[in-house]
């Protein structure tokens, strides 16, 4: 049946830290669920039959997860190995996981260490768990979502101040992507479903959940805000037509819906940075999945526990994949409030400084600046080489930024 209770509680949360991160500004949100959702309670069940990965996760099977973790190849581990700099003895929490590419890096360039190995993916935890049977005194498997590591690590005896590094790679795994029960994926198709919590909270909506319970105002700006989609009136419109004459539960099924609101010729005219083609509904599919899994508030949480249980001294190392991630990051680690407008023109300054008296103007700076905390080890962001991209395509809008905590 269609998540009420949870998804009411969700938008009510989204808008309240979202406003407080300033990352979302989606206005009002209705509070009743389109009536939709009656047709898509009568036709859920029969896609129940579908749900066979991330409802039905089981962490006992050792196959599985070392299948899974195959899949997934990390992004600049020798970046991230030499930012962390591990040294014998330390401490260190990783947060997310994945398959363990870059945990193994790390204690391969030091395997006297502690290392907290956190994932809010059952499949990630799994193979966490497995690779501390191999590094019984150095990994410690936990199972949880950015805002609920500071209680983690609290209860394995973890206090704040004491981690020497964080490591933050940020977005989807390949693990996930190519899982097409998990409903990540557009070219693979399976149930539209993209929480990375699998089925450990039953009452979390779904992607099929959003497109088929929100009306079109919400819908739009949810593609507009997550996916930075610059037609996310139109989709959001072809999405509404769409599902009034029989609801959206497929991955394969939204993005031909996606693709239908477009000429034929605009399917695949869109290019990523390899000038490779894209299909239209790709920034559709990272908006809903951003949003149903409240990316990036969880994020900015990540974020300030990072900074609450590194010592000073300590280094955090942030890969993201999209602007949205970066964005986050880049205020964090340089204290500008996430509703500062970065990067003004020099025009706009000016404009922005005659309109305000100079003793206001100082009141607004304090107020938007904090204090600096971090010490950055890059001037500028890094990005993966060259071969390393043709290597690994996947990981080609990867950006890696670096801090020390002062």
């Amino acid at each position: 049946m269609l998540r009420y209770p949870y998804f009411c509680r969700l938008y009510k949360e989204f808008i309240s830290c979202g406003l407080e991160s300033g990352m979302l500004n989606l206005g009002t949100w209705p509070k009743n669920i389109h009536t939709t959702a009656e047709r898509y309670n009568e036709c859920e069940a029969k896609e129940q039959t579908c749900k066979t990965g991330a409802q039905e996760l089981c962490l006992s099977h050792d196959g599985d997860s070392e299948a899974a973790a195959k899949l997934h190849k990390p992004v600049m581990v020798d970046e991230v190995v030499q930012c962390l700099a591990p040294q014998k003895g330390q401490i260190f929490l990783d947060m997310t996981f994945g398959s363990g590419g870059h945990t193994r890096a790390i204690l391969h360039k030091e395997s006297d260490i502690t290392l907290y190995a956190v994932d809010r993916d059952p499949t990630a935890y799994a193979i966490a768990e497995q690779l501390s049977e191999s590094y019984p005194k150095q990994i410690q498997a936990m199972l949880g979502q950015f805002s609920q590591a500071e209680a983690l690590l609290m209860k394995a005896g973890v206090q704040p101040g004491s981690l020497d590094g964080v490591l933050l790679d940020l977005g989807c795994s390949s693990m996930q992507l190519d899982a097409p029960e998990r409903g990540f994926s557009l070219r693979k198709d399976g149930p539209l479903d993209m929480r990375m919590d699998g089925g450990r909270y039953p009452d979390m909506p779904t992607a099929a959940d959003v497109v088929n319970a929100l009306d079109q105002q919400a819908l739009a700006s949810i593609l507009r805000t997550y996916g930075e989609e610059k037609h996310a009136k139109k989709i959001a419109s072809a999405i509404v037509q769409a599902r009034s004459i029989y609801p959206i539960t497929r991955t394969q099924q939204l993005a031909s819906i996606v693709a239908g609101a477009f000429p034929a010729s605009a399917t695949y005219a869109r290019k990523d940075f390899l000038q490779r083609s894209t299909h239209i509904a790709t920034k559709t599919f990272q908006a809903f999945r951003i949003f149903v899994n409240n990316e990036l508030n969880e994020l900015y949480t990540g974020l300030k526990t990072a900074q609450k249980f590194l010592r000073p001294g300590g280094r955090l190392v942030a890969l993201s994949f999209h602007s949205l991630e970066d964005r986050i990051v880049k205020r964090f680690l340089l204290g500008i409030s996430m509703t500062e407008r970065f990067n003004l023109s020099a025009r706009q300054k000016v404009l922005q400084s005659s309109q305000s008296g100079s003793g206001q103007e100082n009141k607004e700076d304090v107020s938007i600046k904090a204090p600096l905390m971090w010490e950055l080890i890059h001037k500028k962001v890094l990005t993966p080489e060259d071969q390393e991209v043709q290597d690994n395509p996947r990981g080609r809008s990867a950006k890696l930024r670096a801090a020390i905590k002062l």
